[in-house]
């Protein structure tokens, strides 16, 4: 049993970086796509989140999978998953893109980068993408071959990331367009490196091939980050909320659709392209969404960890909808959250209350994202 009250197998699996961010004082893991992620390094999560606005920090992120599309019909399993228009898209090119089931269900909402005209990674969050990608491939009678990549992302975020990654590999990693890649040398090796990251205060994703050179690959990074401050950390739960950057499992799920999550310019509704769900999203956006992604302000003292979903209510008590993910932000000097609210209520400035397990009730406002 680890500190962190996993019981550790492997089943769980272990990243090329572990060794690293257990050397580096971690306190603790969560699981994502049956892999590691650290939770927590700092004394808290309020001074972890002002040194990731402030300084650098080094990431392991490993457990962001890639699931490897590639073949004559890659182009064409990749437009199948998701509502996005792929028609333009370039190679070195990353594109955020909801994947949905026949329901327009939100199967999952990965990072497309395009390695080819027929060779695609998805970045995936945390379900499994890759069983679903390899029965649609089977289902369709694809000329495909869909595999987990052995590639390990690290994270490098906050405003000095530019400075740091500009030592290692020069100032042109600096031309990167967000969400843009390219091969660059790292430890004798050509690597991918893109210009992406959880969170809104800038960075980079090594997406590492050759597990074997994790501790490497961390040294190096870590070596060049003491002119900058470096410290090892994850993604942190105030900057994400403020970010208004949503995490599936989190605020959405299956039984969620892209268009209530205020992904509607992702979905190209026409004729033109087809993809498995069409028709279901169609229906709901002539419908309309009966709920959406809101931001929530409330007050009180600091709010108790969210690790249920906070109810919320009208002021008369009635449930509109609930908190997924909550906490108290440092900056602007109130709790906040990320929530689905009813139609009836998601109107900018509408009153609210928030319930909390501390037993207290809280006076609420919907407010936009990010805060």
């Amino acid at each position: 049993m680890s500190e962190s009250g996993l019981n550790m197998s492997s089943r769980i699996r272990r990243t090329p970086y572990t060794d690293k961010v257990e050397q580096h004082g971690v306190r603790g893991f969560s699981v994502v796509n049956h892999m590691l992620l650290p939770k927590a390094f700092a004394a808290s999560v309020e001074e972890d989140y002002w040194h990731l606005r402030q300084d650098v920090q080094i990431w392991d992120v490993a457990c962001q999978r890639q699931v490897e599309i590639s073949g004559p019909d890659a182009t064409h399993l990749i437009q199948l998953m998701t509502p996005r228009d792929l028609r333009q898209a370039r190679v070195g090119q990353g594109l955020y893109v909801p994947l949905i089931d026949e329901h327009a269900g939100i199967v999952n909402d990965p990072v497309l980068l395009k390695l080819a005209e027929d060779r695609f990674w998805l970045s995936i969050a945390d379900s499994d993408v890759l069983l679903w990608a390899k029965g649609l491939a089977v289902g369709a009678g694809l000329d495909v071959i869909v595999n987990e990549a052995d590639v390990a992302p690290l994270a490098v975020q906050g405003p000095k990331a530019d400075q740091l990654m500009a030592s290692l590999v020069g100032d042109q990693i600096q031309q990167l367009p967000y969400f843009g890649f390219a091969m660059f040398d790292l430890l004798g090796t050509s690597q991918l490196i893109a210009r992406s990251g959880y969170s809104k205060q800038g960075g980079f994703e090594i997406y590492l091939a050759g597990g074997e050179m994790g501790s490497d690959l961390w040294d190096l990074i870590w070596d060049a980050g003491q002119p900058y401050n470096i410290k090892p950390g994850c993604p942190n739960l105030i900057e994400r909320i403020e970010g208004g950057l949503m995490s599936y499992g989190n605020e959405f799920t299956l039984a969620n659709n892209p268009l209530e999550c205020g992904f509607d310019r992702l979905c190209h509704l026409g004729d033109e392209i087809n993809y498995i769900g069409r028709a279901a999203l169609r229906q709901i956006a002539a419908d309309g969404p009966v709920q959406a992604i809101r931001g929530i302000r409330f007050g009180g003292d600091k709010a108790p960890p969210c690790g249920k979903p906070f109810p919320v209510t009208d002021l008369h008590g009635v449930p509109v909808g609930q908190i997924t993910s909550g906490i108290y932000s440092p900056r602007l000097n109130c709790n906040i959250g990320i929530s689905m609210i009813n139609k009836t209520h998601w109107d900018y400035d509408t009153a609210l209350l928030v319930h909390t397990p501390d037993g207290l009730v809280r006076d609420a406002v919907v407010s936009k994202l990010p805060f």
